[in-house]
């Protein structure tokens, strides 16, 4: 018998009519584009100002590609139309301008000359956008599916290495504090193991930034035919693992190449953790606020007599 699918993440789901995370979403997109729409995503990405003021063909020419391959930019990034582009264009340009006053543009990367102010200041900024991007991107309705499959689980691995696997074991932590069964694996082989135990009523859910680690993609496939609900977080919603995914949680973080794939996506998906784990946690309010409670005395109270040896007489 067939497994009954959740709804799946469309590919442009809640992205027609927000601006806000346009540009993170063109960015992403950069790794699956064909080349002559590529060639298209690096104009709009070079000055999106300027590219919210060119007709269709000019935009074309600068790009060195025909109006029908950026309407078909169009369409792959979800939106309707070029009209609608350029406006969307203007406004996240706007956006842009009005959120980085003096402070650096997004697209800048750590440099050799630059003093340690500034490193802090272009990494808080970015790490600050990938937030408030993700955000406004995250389709709630998947969310809220993933919570329920979360939810009902019997068991949950999770797979996920390199930066991605810090961010699968965030998860470990929280899930296994509030009683949940819950398993992560960070090496490809004890992944596939792992996933040999899975069936209906089990989750599985796979973490990369571009969707296409092998590493990670192949245990969540192997999850999937063996009947569990199959959840993908990823930056990529084209990615080979978002396909393979019942259901996909997106990040809207634009890593530069000096810190790729390491720091700004990391933070975005540690904050779409936090959502899906405490929409988890407030199914069972009460036994999650015991379960946190217990796991806090267990090392707090081995941890005070301690302190209170240490304390100087009198205190």
């Amino acid at each position: 018998m067939a497994r009954q699918e959740p709804p799946r993440a469309s590919a442009q789901s809640a992205q027609d009519t927000s601006p806000a995370a346009t540009l993170a979403r063109v960015h992403a997109a950069l790794p699956s584009l064909p080349p002559s729409e590529r060639r298209v995503a690096e104009a709009v990405l070079a000055d999106p100002a300027q590219a919210s003021e060119l007709s269709i063909s000019a935009l074309a020419e600068r790009a060195a590609t025909s109006v029908a391959t950026v309407m078909r930019f169009c369409r792959t990034i979800g939106i309707g139309n070029y009209p609608q582009l350029r406006l969307t264009l203007a406004a996240a340009a706007a956006r842009e301008s009005a959120l980085g006053g003096e402070r650096p543009a997004p697209s800048t990367d750590i440099s050799a000359t630059d003093t340690l102010s500034e490193i802090v200041s272009k990494i808080i900024y970015n790490e600050v956008r990938a937030l408030e991007d993700s955000g406004e991107e995250l389709d709630v309705e998947v969310l809220r599916h993933a919570v329920d499959a979360v939810a009902a689980a019997r068991r949950i691995d999770i797979f996920g290495v390199g930066a991605s696997a810090f961010v699968g074991q965030d998860l470990h932590q929280k899930l296994h504090r509030i009683g949940r069964m819950a398993f992560v694996w960070t090496d490809r082989h004890a992944a596939l193991t792992a996933t040999a135990l899975l069936g209906p009523g089990d989750v599985a859910l796979a973490v990369s930034h571009s969707g296409e680690t092998e590493d990670t993609v192949e245990p969540l496939q192997a999850a999937a035919e063996r009947g569990a609900t199959t959840i993908a977080l990823t930056n990529v919603p084209r990615s080979s693992l978002a396909e393979s995914a019942d259901l996909v949680l997106t990040t809207c973080a634009r890593e530069t190449p000096f810190r790729s794939g390491a720091t700004v996506s990391r933070i975005a998906q540690l904050a779409v953790i936090d959502c899906l784990f405490v929409g988890v946690a407030q199914r069972s309010f009460d036994a999650t606020t015991a379960a946190l409670e217990k796991t806090y005395r267990a090392v707090y109270r081995r941890r005070r007599p301690q302190a209170q040896r240490r304390a100087p007489a009198g205190d």
